[in-house]
């Protein structure tokens, strides 16, 4: 395997050692699966995620749906929600900043996330929105624009880590990780534990992670975290990263009980790449997913749960910290 980058003080807790510790006692499913397991996920996801990941579960959800749950005010808060230029993230800056919200939009394209903005700030009226151009494979850029961030910015209520990749060819970064590891999962890890403390002193903080239902399709494979075992399956890599992201989400709960962690499934739409990526978008519904992250981050309550069109397996839901989002 690859060795990781090193971290950081603020980072330095080991990722391999988090991915693969398991609490039976706080109630949590084992984080590492044995092979025969694999049989058994293939087919729990082909029974219960056709009922619940696909356009039936879409349909199914949406006859609760009242859109009168998300009118709800978030003035005072604020957002950072990564890849907000475009699908999903841009569809939740949009709905923050129609609601009052400060949104910080952290994308890798500069020109891009400026039209972005702009459209944000010209249909909410609301000129709080700023722009951070990062790159999220390029994990050590990830630490600095977040240790800056903290001396800039003096609270942040909201992380929501959307931005994503799927490379169908195995390439690695300039430090050496598999791109869609670095993406998906080390640039994640490193951009909210390095804002866990500016969170933690923040009024009702919370983070939202963007993972996918195809994460039932994976065991977790922590002795192979950047797929260089075997063939290389783009999808099958993006849906070990989805699982490695909900591990993660559990791990942060148990450490962070004053942060409310939330894991969830969006919906399934193409959502844009720019062509120079090399890399195809994972398929994801940009606006039954914003709304169940405008319901994550207003309220917790079991209406709210509702109102997201797509699952976002909200299992338990405690007032305002510990982990609201468990997948099985």
């Amino acid at each position: 395997m690859a060795p990781l980058p090193c971290l950081p003080a603020s980072c330095d807790t080991d990722l391999s050692q988090w991915l693969t510790s398991t609490d039976k006692s706080e109630g949590f499913p084992p984080l590492v699966h044995s092979d025969n397991m694999s049989v058994y996920r293939n087919a729990i996801w082909f029974l219960n995620g056709v009922h619940h990941y696909t356009r039936k579960g879409y349909e199914a959800a949406s006859k609760d749906f009242q859109p009168q749950q998300l009118d709800v005010s978030v003035v005072g808060r604020s957002f950072m929600v990564t890849g907000a230029n475009s699908g999903i993230g841009r569809a939740t800056a949009m709905a923050i900043a129609k609601r009052g919200g400060t949104v910080h939009m952290v994308c890798r394209n500069k020109q891009k996330a400026e039209e972005a903005r702009l459209d944000i700030v010209n249909e909410s009226g609301n000129t709080e929105v700023h722009i951070h151009v990062v790159d999220m494979s390029e994990t050590h850029k990830v630490w600095a624009f977040a240790e800056a961030f903290k001396k800039q910015y003096s609270s942040l209520n909201v992380l929501i880590n959307n931005a994503g990749c799927m490379m169908h060819k195995r390439e690695v970064n300039a430090e050496g990780l598999e791109k869609n590891f670095a993406t998906n999962t080390m640039g994640v890890y490193i951009l909210t534990q390095s804002l866990i403390p500016l969170l933690q002193k923040s009024r009702d903080p919370r983070v939202i992670t963007v993972s996918s239902g195809g994460m039932l399709v994976q065991k977790l494979r922590a002795d192979d975290l950047q797929s260089e075992r075997g063939s290389f399956d783009g999808v099958m890599v993006y849906s070990q990263n989805k699982r490695q992201q909900v591990v993660l989400t559990q791990q942060w709960a148990k450490a962070n009980p004053t942060i409310h962690f939330s894991v969830m499934h969006p919906g399934w739409v193409d959502t844009p790449v720019p062509p120079d990526d090399g890399a195809e978008a994972a398929q994801r519904g940009a606006r039954s997913g914003h709304c169940c992250m405008v319901g994550l981050v207003s309220s917790c309550s079991q209406n709210m749960q509702r109102a997201a069109l797509s699952r976002s397996q909200t299992n338990r839901c405690p007032p305002a910290s510990g982990l609201d989002s468990q997948f099985s």
